[in-house]
C-alpha cells in the first residue's frame, strides 16, 4: 500500500512498537479491572456475609433474653399450684422479676392455667407497670395499673372480649411439648407493633400439667437495629419469615394501614422496593429447588432490569421451632465504582506514558504485571478463605491505591474497628487453627479459652451514651492486651463480649491463675469514666468462663459454649455472694 511508502525508518521502528506498548496498556488495564473486580467481590460477600451475621447475633440476643425471662418467671420444675389465687403473690413477685431482665423488648410475661385463670405483668418503666388478671374462669378479664413491684394496684377496668388462654396459640402450642415453643409473628392489636409469643408448659408437683407461662418479644428493637445498619449506598437488610411476612427491614415499614384504618402484616413480595422483592423471590425459588439452608450463603442473580445484585441471606433457628430468614442485598455497583475509577485513570496515565517514554513503558509493563501476578494471587487465597495472606506490593499508582486498600479490606474482616482487636471470625479461625496445628504435629499441648463479659455496661450505655460505651470498650481491650503474654490473642466476640486465646497453658491451675489475673485487670477504676459516675456505682468489671484444651471441647464451638457456660455460672455464683454479704 502506498501510504507504507510514506513511513521513515524511525517510523517503521517506532509506530508498530507504540502500538504494542498501547495494546499492553489496555491489557494492563483489563488485567486490573479484572484483578479489582475479584478482590471487590471477594470482599463484597464477606461484607454481606457479616452484616447477615450481625443481624443474626441481634436475633440471638432477643431470643435469649426471652428464655431468660420465662425461667424467671417460672423456673422449670417449679410447681404450679391448682388455683393462681394461691400464689398470686409469688406471681406478681416474680414476674416483676422477670420483666427487669430485659425490659425492651420482652416487658411482658403471664400465666394461663387449665381452668382458664390468667395472671400477666407488663412493664412500662421501672416503676410502673399493668397487672392483667382473671382469677375466676368465668369473668372477664381485668387490667389494672401499679406502682413498684408490692405497690397496691387501682381498681382497673374489665375487658369487654372475653378472653381464654386456653384457647390462645401460645397455650395450644406449648401444652404438649417440654421444650420452649414459638408462636408465629403477629399483629398485637393495642401497640399496633410486630410480636412474638415464647411460651412453656407449667406442671403440677405429679407431673400434671397445670398451664402454659409465655413472654412477648416485641420486634420493634429488632427492627430499629436494622434501620440503623449500614449496608451500601443502595443496599437493604431485611427478616421474614418462609411464607413471606416481612418481620424487619432497613427501609421498608413491616406494618401496613389499610383503607378501613385496620393494620396488617406486609409481605416481601407485595413491597414497591424492587430489591427487596427480588431478593426475597430469588431465595423463595433456591428453597423451592429442595436446598437445605444450613449456614450463611453468597447468592448472585440478575435483576429485572438487568443489574447484578449481590444477596447474602441466612436462617434463624432454635429448638422452640422459631423460623426466621435474615437477608442482605446490595447492587454489585455500589462495590465495584470505585474500581472503575481506577481503572480509567490507569488507562490514562498508561496513554500518557506510552506517548512520553515507550522504554519506560516497557519497564514498568513487568513491574506492574508482577505486582498484578501477586495481587491475583492474593485475592485467591482470600477467597479460599486464608484472611492473613501477606501481599507484597508496596507502589503509589493506582495499583498501590488497589493493594493498600485491599490490604485494608484484609485488616478490617480480621479486626474489630472498635477496639482494634480481633474479630469474632478471626478468633474461632485462630482456635481452629492452633487445634489443626496440634494434631498435625501430633502434639495436642493444653491451651485455654477466656469468654468474657463486662458487667453493668448496659447502664454505662444507658446513662452516659453510645460514645461512652464505646471509650469503656477501648479501655477494656487496652487492659486486655496489657494483661496477656504476646503469644496469646485477645479478640472482640461480640457487644460487650471478649474471648482470649490462652496459647501453651500447662494445667487448669495456670489457666485460673491467668483468669484471676485478668478478672484483677478489669476491676480497676476506669479512666475513661469521670469520678462523679464511679460515685454513683455507675462501674464496670468482667465475668471470666475458662475452657481448657481438649477437656472443654475439641473445636472451636465447644471450647467457646464451656467457656461461655463457665461465665454464665461464675457471674451467678458472684451474684449470690453478693446477696448473701
Amino acid at each position: 500500500m502506498k501510504i507504507f511508502s510514506y513511513l521513515s525508518l524511525r517510523q517503521w521502528l517506532t509506530l508498530p512498537f507504540l502500538a504494542l506498548v498501547l495494546a499492553v496498556t489496555l491489557l494492563i488495564a483489563a488485567l486490573s479491572y479484572r484483578t479489582g473486580s475479584h478482590a471487590v467481590q471477594t470482599v463484597s460477600d464477606h461484607l454481606l456475609l457479616d452484616k447477615v451475621g450481625r443481624i443474626g447475633q441481634a436475633v440471638d440476643h432477643h431470643i435469649l433474653g426471652s428464655a431468660a425471662v420465662i425461667e424467671v418467671a417460672f423456673p422449670k420444675g417449679m410447681p404450679a399450684p391448682d388455683m393462681i389465687e394461691a400464689d398470686l403473690e409469688n406471681l406478681r413477685t416474680r414476674f416483676w422479676t422477670a420483666t427487669s431482665i430485659h425490659r425492651d423488648p420482652s416487658n411482658y410475661v403471664y400465666f394461663g392455667n387449665r381452668h382458664g385463670q390468667f395472671f400477666g405483668l407488663m412493664r412500662h418503666s421501672e416503676s410502673d407497670a399493668e397487672l392483667r388478671y382473671k382469677i375466676k374462669p368465668n369473668e372477664h378479664r381485668t387490667i389494672a395499673q401499679v406502682k413498684g413491684m408490692h405497690g397496691i394496684a387501682d381498681a382497673g377496668q374489665v375487658e369487654v372480649k372475653k378472653y381464654d388462654p386456653r384457647l390462645r396459640p401460645w397455650y395450644l402450642a406449648a401444652q404438649a411439648t417440654d421444650n420452649h415453643v414459638w408462636t408465629d409473628v403477629y399483629l398485637d392489636f393495642r401497640s399496633l407493633e410486630l410480636v412474638v409469643t415464647r411460651a412453656r408448659r407449667v406442671l403440677d408437683a405429679q407431673g400434671v400439667l397445670q398451664g402454659v407461662v409465655a413472654a412477648d418479644l416485641s420486634m420493634r428493637k429488632l427492627n430499629e437495629f436494622i434501620k440503623n445498619l449500614s449496608v451500601s449506598e443502595h443496599g437493604v437488610a431485611f427478616v421474614f419469615e418462609p411464607d413471606g411476612n416481612l418481620i424487619a427491614s432497613s427501609r421498608s415499614a413491616n406494618v401496613s394501614k389499610l383503607s378501613d384504618g385496620q393494620s396488617a402484616r406486609i409481605s416481601v413480595a407485595d413491597l414497591k422496593d424492587p430489591l427487596q422483592r427480588e431478593a426475597f423471590l430469588e431465595i423463595q425459588k433456591l428453597l423451592a429447588s429442595g436446598f437445605k439452608l444450613e449456614t450463611a450463603r453468597n447468592q448472585r442473580f440478575t435483576s429485572i432490569g438487568g443489574e447484578t445484585i449481590e444477596l447474602a441471606f441466612d436462617r434463624v433457628s432454635d429448638l422452640g421451632r422459631l423460623n426466621w430468614i435474615v437477608a442482605v442485598a446490595a447492587p454489585q455497583g455500589d462495590f465495584i465504582e470505585g474500581v472503575n475509577s481506577n481503572i480509567m485513570r490507569s488507562v490514562i496515565v498508561g496513554l500518557f506514558g506510552a506517548l512520553v517514554a515507550v522504554m519506560i513503558g516497557l519497564s514498568v509493563l513487568e513491574w506492574v504485571g508482577r505486582d498484578l501476578r501477586r495481587l491475583t494471587k492474593a485475592v485467591h487465597e482470600v477467597g479460599e478463605g486464608q484472611l492473613e495472606v501477606p501481599l507484597d506490593v508496596n507502589r503509589k499508582d493506582e495499583i498501590g491505591a488497589l493493594a493498600s486498600a485491599f490490604r485494608q479490606m484484609q485488616l478490617r474482616l480480621r479486626t474489630d474497628q472498635l477496639t482494634g482487636l480481633v474479630n469474632r471470625d478471626m478468633i474461632i479461625r485462630s482456635i481452629d487453627a492452633r487445634i489443626s496445628a496440634g494434631r498435625r504435629a501430633k502434639d495436642a499441648k493444653p491451651f485455654a479459652v477466656l469468654f468474657i463479659d463486662i458487667n453493668n455496661f448496659k447502664a454505662v450505655n444507658d446513662r452516659l451514651g453510645h460514645e461512652a460505651g464505646d471509650q469503656v470498650l477501648m479501655e477494656i481491650a487496652k487492659r486486655l492486651r496489657s494483661a496477656i503474654r504476646e503469644t496469646d490473642l485477645a479478640a472482640r466476640y461480640a457487644g460487650d463480649e471478649f474471648v482470649l486465646l490462652l496459647n501453651d497453658v500447662p494445667s487448669f491451675e495456670k489457666a485460673e491463675e491467668i483468669r484471676k489475673h485478668v478478672e484483677a485487670t478489669l476491676q480497676r477504676p476506669l479512666e475513661s469514666m469521670e469520678s462523679r459516675f464511679v460515685s454513683n456505682k455507675l462501674v464496670t468489671s468482667g465475668a471470666v468462663g475458662l475452657a481448657l484444651y481438649p477437656q472443654g471441647g475439641t473445636n472451636p464451638q465447644e471450647l467457646l459454649q464451656t467457656a461461655d457456660e463457665d461465665m454464665y455460672e461464675r457471674k451467678r455464683r458472684l451474684r449470690e455472694l453478693a446477696t448473701a454479704a
